[in-house]
């Protein structure tokens, strides 16, 4: 179903501005053997933030370039030459010296290589040789990267784009008596977050997000985990009450899962909403890999709605994502004006993300699996990392809405939209 007609007309954000920092040359010479020959050795500094890298465009003359990388943003950046050398992940306020080598006359460019972070913007071009104007490093550039038109609606009309792989299946149990009996392997793959992007991810059972396991409070399960990863790993069973030993923290309530290796963990289901599962073993690179899913417990008082919808937010290796996919091959939501739909947004990301839904609002019920005593309305509903927040949403407005996290950095670029964007097709 293709909604590029309707979504050209209404999707929009502001472009992102990039603030252009000073840069500064240091000149020296060198000797070349049978010439009286100088060679210039330039030192620029570049900026990196959240999410731009300043100056857009950088300039020097032929000769030895080297780079001053600063990391002032609130996250993880690199800086790398396409198809050359880069710096190692910066954290915030870290620095680093990027040497490029002698270049020759040309047009070169970098970017940080954090999936995701390019699109959004952090990418800049640097000019060998050339005017003395550029070789001075006072060149007349803008000081913003200009967006495309083209590109921005290439993405819109490839929406819904088609990809391998679709996360979050339901996964049925196998009954051992009045167990319920799921089996999760954890295993390395190539996985397509948009058309013809794959990322290295690791995953349950082939899926990223990994299957939702849905079951009913007071249910028995066994979860049997295989460890196909090249390290060990576990799971913890996030915001439900289980026995200790059972909580999936390796050298705590367990011994680690090494490769090649079986474990199973096995409760009684004690407290209803909605839940999560995933890694508890080197978490900071499993779960933004895909070693995550949901866990839904009913327990008969839900809502009576038309549709129940995950979304589960992500970001890190696999880029910006809503159920393990980056705009445009993020799923819309199609619905039909005058239903009521539930959203249960879970953030197994690094970073905060504020959901906000063009022409309806959203009624929060629930935060964290418990309901709230007092429901109240929002159209931006913020989810921090480790958060499940439920909503509701009464279908009232035709036609297709865009459905983004608020950070715009998430959700567009100068080539338009990416990652944390999807829709509300809304007809009769």
């Amino acid at each position: 179903m293709k909604v590029a007609a309707i979504l050209g007309a209404i999707l929009g954000f502001s472009a992102l501005l990039i603030s252009v920092v000073a840069l500064t040359q240091s000149g020296g010479s060198a000797s070349v053997q049978g010439a009286a020959s100088t060679a210039v050795a330039t030192t620029l500094e570049v900026t990196l933030g959240d999410i731009f890298i300043a100056p857009q465009q950088l300039s020097a003359p032929t000769g030895k370039v080297t780079l001053q990388v600063k990391n002032t943003g609130a996250i993880q950046h690199d800086l790398s030459l396409e198809g050359g050398p880069g710096t190692a992940l910066l954290n915030p306020a870290e620095e680093a010296t990027l040497d490029l080598g002698n270049l020759e006359a040309g047009t070169y460019t970098l970017y940080c290589t954090v999936p995701g972070h390019r699109e959004a913007g952090m990418v800049t071009t640097l000019t060998v040789g050339g005017s003395d104007e550029q070789a001075s490093g006072h060149g007349s550039g803008s000081g913003r990267m200009l967006h495309s038109d083209d590109n921005y609606m290439a993405g819109v009309l490839a929406y819904p784009a088609a990809t391998q792989g679709l996360g979050g299946q339901p996964m049925q149990p196998v009954m051992d008596g009045k167990v319920k009996v799921y089996e999760l392997t954890a295993s390395e793959m190539q996985w397509e977050v948009e058309p013809g992007v794959f990322r290295d991810a690791m995953a349950y059972n082939g899926q990223v997000p990994g299957p939702e396991i849905r079951v009913q409070l007071g249910d028995r399960v066994r979860i049997i985990l295989h460890n196909e990863l090249p390290e060990s790993t576990a799971i913890h069973y996030h915001g439900l009450i289980v026995p200790n030993d059972q909580d999936g923290v390796p050298g705590l309530t367990q011994p680690l899962v090494l490769p090649g290796e079986s474990y199973t963990y096995e409760f009684t289901v004690v407290n209803s909403g909605s839940h999560m599962y995933h890694s508890h073993m080197n978490g900071s690179v499993q779960i933004p890999m895909g070693l995550l899913g949901a866990f839904i417990v009913e327990d008969g008082t839900e809502p009576a709605v038309d549709q129940d919808i995950t979304m589960i937010l992500n970001d890190g290796p696999l880029g910006y994502t809503i159920n393990g996919k980056g705009f445009p091959a993020t799923a819309p939501l199609v619905a039909r004006q005058g239903e009521q739909i539930r959203i249960r947004y879970m953030n197994e990301g690094l970073q905060i993300h504020p959901m906000h839904l063009h022409g309806m609002p959203q009624l929060v019920i629930a935060k964290d699996g418990y309901p709230l005593p007092t429901p109240h309305y929002e159209d931006t509903v913020t989810v921090a990392p480790g958060e499940r927040i439920d909503v509701l949403i009464d279908v009232t407005e035709l036609g297709a809405w865009a459905f983004h996290c608020h950070i715009l950095s998430h959700a567009e670029g100068p080539n338009g939209m990416f990652g944390m964007v999807t829709a509300l097709i809304v007809s009769q």
